[in-house]
């Protein structure tokens, strides 16, 4: 039978090395003795990760970053839009504001206007009579200019003036005649008085307007 020291001298004699063999049991069988392993050393120490811990954090701080990236945006958009409905809003509102006190102003001059309206046949016999002298005096004559009074306070205002140009928004002509005096188209002489408050015209004047020749 072929030893195995020959084959070992055979070996090495070929130029192979050796063949080792180890006892990689822990235990010694003849101690019954854990066995230090030497491999051991060559590894440095590897201290043990807390995964639970670690792992948590680091889930933690990557749902706050996920958060604040996906609901920065939203939040910026929201502000933004709420901050245009806002002005929106004002806008709305100033214009609301405008409008009502505009109305308001229109319905007041509406109602003077229709108080004015009212009165003017009053204020019609109030210059007949003055130019017929019957209001020369006396407490009648107070009253009509208490009444005038008021209502020039309230903005009325006469228009009665001859010798102005003709203005078709405050006049009527009623005729027209020739003159050498005049180069516009003129105020010769009024037939009734009319009234206007602030820019509106209440009632024209009836006139007789002089043309140039």
């Amino acid at each position: 039978m072929p030893h195995h020291g020959n084959e070992e001298e055979h070996s090495a004699a070929a130029g192979q090395e050796p063949i080792e063999i180890r006892d990689n049991r822990k235990i010694d069988p003849a101690t019954g003795k854990v066995r230090a392993n030497p491999d051991d050393a060559a590894h440095e120490e590897v201290r043990p990760v807390d995964e639970a811990h670690d792992t948590g954090d680091a889930l933690a701080q990557a749902e706050q970053i996920l958060n604040e990236a996906s609901a920065g945006a939203p939040e910026q958009d929201l502000s933004a839009e709420l901050r245009n409905d806002l002005l929106r809003l004002q806008a709305e509102y100033v214009n609301y504001r405008k409008r009502v006190e505009r109305d308001r102003a229109v319905a007041g001059e509406s109602a003077v206007a229709g108080a004015l309206n009212a009165l003017l046949p009053v204020l019609d016999d109030i210059e007949a009579a003055r130019q017929h002298g019957d209001l020369a005096d006396g407490p009648f004559a107070a009253i009509a200019t208490k009444l005038e009074t008021v209502l020039t306070g309230l903005g009325l205002e006469r228009i009665g003036d001859a010798g102005v140009e003709f203005d078709p928004t405050v006049h009527e002509a009623l005729m027209q005649q020739s003159s050498a005096e005049v180069s516009t188209d003129t105020v010769q002489q009024v037939l009734r008085s009319g009234y206007k408050a602030g820019s509106r015209t209440l009632r024209a004047a009836q006139v007789i307007v002089a043309v140039p020749e």
